[in-house]
């Protein structure tokens, strides 16, 4: 799809008709149903309750939290996993070495993880980030792994019959060639970063959107709040989404 007005408007346009039709299945659960409110509060009453959250400062200061460490670990781990992808790609000494420990890694589930980076770590921002980051690294550096390896091998011919230096070969020829798949991986990425850093703030926080939905359904027994953080939770991954959709639109379009 490019990246034409028309085309944003189509794309807003379904999203908006998801989302419609989401409410009104919502809607017609809680009525057939009969659902009380501890349950499934109506939308209506979660839309009600998230505005007032965001309009008394209920919910801003958690979501500034959460995003932060999102943006930290989204970052640090994407661009980590590039380094990691390239050298994947390019150095058989490096996958061999290097590939058992990242499966392992991937195959440890991040619940068991988050306590015990918590007790390393503390309850600050620093395990959060961590967990963040570990989330992001694997698909964005398998991604890059594979964008790498499919770079044209005319292209690569070229640029050193040209005599260009490594970097210059990375940096004109690999890296934009690469540019759709690694950007494929960060779309994963984005996403799954909103779920470490919740995982993270379960496992140990004072601050943040995890932390707001266990009071909301613990001490202060406030369902239509913890769903209206689930709401909130779920428009950040949206928008990051649509970032990295964004960017991937312009760097893949200036380059082609």
């Amino acid at each position: 799809m490019s990246g034409s007005p028309r085309a944003w408007r189509s794309t807003l346009l379904s999203v908006g008709s998801a989302a419609l039709i989401f409410v009104v299945v919502w809607k017609l659960i809680v009525v057939i149903a009969n659902y009380p409110p501890f349950i499934l509060p109506a939308p209506e009453v979660v839309a009600q309750r998230f505005v007032s959250a965001w309009a008394d400062g209920t919910i801003a200061p958690h979501a500034l939290a959460t995003i932060q460490e999102i943006v930290i670990g989204f970052v640090f781990g994407a661009g980590l996993a590039v380094v990691v992808g390239y050298l994947l790609a390019r150095s058989p000494l490096a996958e061999r070495l290097l590939s058992p420990y990242l499966v392992a890694a991937q195959a440890t589930p991040i619940l068991a993880l988050a306590p015990l980076l918590v007790l390393w770590l503390g309850t600050g921002l620093a395990p959060k980030v961590v967990i963040c980051a570990l989330i992001v690294f694997f698909p964005v550096a398998v991604s890059t792994m594979v964008g790498i390896r499919s770079v044209d091998r005319r292209l690569l011919e070229l640029g050193r019959s040209m005599r260009a230096t490594r970097w210059q070969v990375f940096r004109f020829l690999e890296l934009p060639a690469a540019m759709p798949q690694i950007l494929g991986g960060m779309r994963v990425g984005a996403t799954l970063a909103v779920i470490g850093a919740i995982v993270g703030e379960w496992a140990g926080a004072d601050k943040g959107l995890g932390v707001l939905i266990n009071l909301a359904r613990g001490s202060l027994f406030d369902f239509p709040l913890m769903y209206a953080t689930l709401l909130t939770i779920a428009l950040i991954a949206i928008v990051l989404y649509l970032i990295v959709v964004l960017a991937e639109r312009v760097l893949v379009g200036s380059w082609r």
